[in-house]
């Protein structure tokens, strides 16, 4: 393993997790924080989920996850669903109000990277598209 290769990227990753942060304390993002963005995006690409899936899937308490998912229920983002084989257990659905909220924060998202990368080929784009899908799936499979 090259260890100048690992220190470029641990570098890069701090600085865009920077970035990130800053462009999102600037409100550039929408009005979703990053939590309730990946929440919702998870849900409405796969459909309903249990906060037990969803915390295997981001990797974070049940009770985080179950914080997280009654803040956007409030909210109307989210509704439960019964389970009718465990009365105490349920799955969370998106609402059109939260379908609604992420799809707007996604555009804002798209057109800030869009921005950003105006510069670059299409194939760099994709090219980096691909190697953080990589590094996100190596890190729930590490």
């Amino acid at each position: 393993m090259c260890e100048k290769s690992i220190e470029m990227i641990e570098l890069e990753l701090a600085i865009l997790i920077r970035r990130i942060t800053h462009a999102s304390n600037k409100k550039m993002n929408g009005h979703l924080d990053r939590s309730a963005y990946l929440l919702l995006h998870q849900i409405a690409t796969f459909g309903a989920a249990g906060v037990k899936a969803l915390s295997a899937q981001f990797q974070l308490d049940i009770s985080t996850v179950s914080r997280q998912a009654a803040v956007l229920e409030q909210k109307g983002y989210l509704y439960k669903i019964p389970d009718p084989t465990d009365r105490r257990a349920y799955t969370f659905q998106i609402t059109e109000l939260g379908l609604k909220e992420l799809n707007e924060t996604k555009r804002l998202r798209m057109n800030l990277v869009g921005e950003i990368t105006s510069n670059w080929s299409d194939e760099e784009r994709e090219m980096l598209g691909r190697l953080l899908k990589k590094y996100n799936q190596s890190a729930i499979n590490g």
